[in-house]
C-alpha cells in the first residue's frame, strides 16, 4: 500500500465504516451499543501537521466529562473500537478514539494481515504520543472534557501504547492496557517498550493479559511485573489463565465472554479508584 504523503493525508483521512476487512466474518454475538442519549460520530483533531480523524462519543447533555482515550488495535478505528467509545459514553465519559495510522495508510481497507503490519510498522511512537497530546487538548477545549479526570485504555497495539502514554503524560490518572506487547527490539521509530519505562512509571496502569496468548509469552509478563515493583505507580497486571489474545474482541472468535466482562468491570473500578470519574 502506498504511504499517504503529509500533504495529502489531511484531505483524504476518514474513519472506517463498519468492521475492518481483515476481521471478517464478524461473530454473530457481536456487541452493538446504540447512540441514544449520546452525541457520537467522527470529528477532526488538529495536530502539528494538519488534522486526524477520530471517533468521539459523549453524553448528549452535560459538561466537564471525564475523558477516556480509546486506543485501537492494528485494525484501526473500526466499528468495534467505535462501539467501545459508546459504551464509555453511556457511563458518563467523553470517550475518543483517534485514528493513529492515518498518515501511513488506511488499514481498514486491507484484508492481508502482513500488509497491515507493514503499515503499522511505519508509525513512529513520537507521532502517536504527540497525536494523543493533541487529542486530549481537543477534548478539553472543544468537547467539554475535564483535564483532571483523564484515563486511557487500549487493545493489542493500543495496549502497548497505553503503557507508553502513561509514562509520557503524568497527567493521566489511570490506564488499562489489554494484552499489549511488553518487550521488543528497539528501532528508530519504536525506541522503547513498556518494560523499558516500567520502573519510572508514576501513573497507575492495570494490565489485562491472557495466559494462552501465543504472542505475549508469560515470562515477559513476569518481567514487566518485576520492573513495576520499583516504580511508584502501584500498577498491577492480571493474567486470565485460559484466555487467548484479544479475549475482549467480541467480534472475533478469540472473544471470551467471562474474562471480557470481568476485565471490563476491573477497568471501571480501576478508573473510579484512581480518579477517572
Amino acid at each position: 500500500m502506498r504511504e499517504i504523503t503529509r500533504r495529502k493525508f489531511i484531505a483524504t483521512a476518514t474513519l472506517a465504516t463498519g468492521f475492518a476487512l481483515a476481521v471478517q466474518p464478524i461473530s454473530a454475538g457481536v456487541i452493538t451499543t446504540d447512540t441514544k442519549g449520546l452525541t457520537a460520530g467522527a470529528v477532526k483533531i488538529p495536530v502539528k501537521d494538519g488534522e486526524i480523524p477520530a471517533y468521539r462519543a459523549v453524553p448528549a447533555t452535560g459538561e466537564n466529562f471525564p475523558i477516556v482515550l480509546v486506543i485501537q488495535e492494528i485494525f484501526g478505528v473500526h466499528e468495534h473500537i467505535q462501539d467501545v467509545t459508546r459504551r464509555f459514553a453511556k457511563l458518563g465519559y467523553l470517550a475518543i478514539a483517534p485514528e493513529l495510522f492515518v498518515r501511513q495508510g488506511d488499514v481498514s481497507k486491507l484484508s492481508n494481515i502482513d500488509e497491515i503490519r507493514s503499515v503499522v510498522a511505519k508509525v513512529p511512537d513520537a507521532q502517536v504520543l504527540s497525536d494523543l497530546d493533541a487529542t486530549v487538548d481537543w477534548a478539553v477545549k472543544s468537547a467539554k472534557g475535564n483535564a483532571d479526570k483523564l484515563g486511557i485504555t487500549g487493545f493489542c497495539w493500543g495496549g502497548r501504547i497505553t503503557w507508553l502514554y502513561a509514562a509520557h503524560n503524568p497527567k493521566v490518572k489511570a490506564g488499562v492496557a489489554w494484552y499489549g506487547r511488553l518487550v521488543g527490539d528497539a528501532t528508530k521509530l519504536q525506541p522503547k517498550y513498556p518494560v523499558d519505562i516500567a520502573s519510572k512509571l508514576t501513573v497507575p496502569v492495570l494490565g489485562l493479559y491472557g495466559g494462552q496468548d501465543t504472542g505475549i509469552p508469560l515470562d515477559t509478563v513476569e518481567q514487566m511485573r518485576d520492573r513495576l515493583k520499583s516504580s511508584s505507580s502501584k500498577s498491577e497486571i492480571i493474567v486470565y489463565p485460559d484466555a487467548p489474545h484479544a479475549f475482549f474482541a467480541d467480534y472475533r472468535p478469540s472473544y471470551r465472554e467471562k474474562q471480557a466482562k470481568e476485565g471490563w468491570q476491573r477497568l471501571l473500578t480501576w478508573f473510579k479508584e484512581n480518579g477517572v470519574q
